[in-house]
């Protein structure tokens, strides 16, 4: 196992990931069942891909020191990733420059499950009370080994994704290396799906593969939670 991207040492990602400099700081508030359980998690890659990105580690945030700093330091404007009626959209330029003159703008995301998500929301006020922004999607998940529950939901890695197309977009960030980020995405998939359609995978998924997500029926009740990260406009 590679204890950096938490991949087995023979399909260690380390190599191929090109460090991506960023004037944003990207936070991921990661469920520990995301941190420990999830294989096909995009959040980490997505932070190896990001020298300016770190992982913390929690459900409730409001006692977690490193977290709590880093909304104390008065050289950052932290922001929430997090869609709803309230949050500035970046795709329609809601957010500028002189909002947050002469700091460093620092984008928090939750990765976890949706459920998840809203209980790590609900215990931490701290976050409640944080500026949010979203963005309008240019393209629909590109997820095939997961089952999105609608329209509009996104991988962690989509979601930087789409959060620096947009800032990109109206002057925020620098973003020069588009294809990475959909690259890794691409390359860990194909994987996963290589092993689902391995016969002597008979462990993994019982080799019978991944169907075609035109042909899935849209889940309901819990099961539909299960996500990386929701981010649709006007909703929450």
């Amino acid at each position: 196992m590679c204890y950096r991207c938490f991949w087995p040492q023979p399909q260690c990602w380390c190599g191929s990931l090109r460090p991506m400099p960023t004037r944003t700081r990207f936070v991921f508030l990661m469920h520990p069942k995301e941190f420990k359980e999830e294989k096909a998690g995009t959040g980490r890659l997505t932070h190896l891909c990001l020298p300016n990105s770190e992982i913390q580690v929690g459900v409730g945030f409001d006692d977690h020191e490193p977290v709590q700093a880093l909304l104390r330091d008065p050289a950052n404007h932290c922001v929430l990733l997090y869609p709803g009626p309230a949050a500035r959209n970046l795709s329609r330029g809601e957010l500028a420059p002189s909002d947050y003159a002469g700091k460093r703008l620092c984008v928090l995301l939750l990765d976890a499950t949706w459920a998840c998500a809203r209980k790590m929301l609900r215990l931490s006020p701290t976050l409640q009370a944080l500026p949010r922004i979203m963005f309008t999607p240019t393209a629909p998940s590109r997820f095939i080994i997961k089952q999105q529950p609608q329209e509009g939901c996104l991988s962690t890695l989509e979601a930087v994704h789409e959060t620096l197309l947009a800032l990109e977009r109206g002057a925020l960030d620098d973003y020069p290396d588009k294809a990475q980020l959909l690259d890794v995405f691409d390359r860990m998939q194909r994987f996963q799906i290589e092993c689902a359609n391995d016969p002597n995978r008979t462990s993994y998924r019982g080799g019978k593969g991944y169907s075609d997500p035109a042909t899935r029926r849209p889940t309901r009740g819990r099961s539909a939670s299960r996500r990386n990260f929701f981010i649709k406009t006007g909703e929450a």
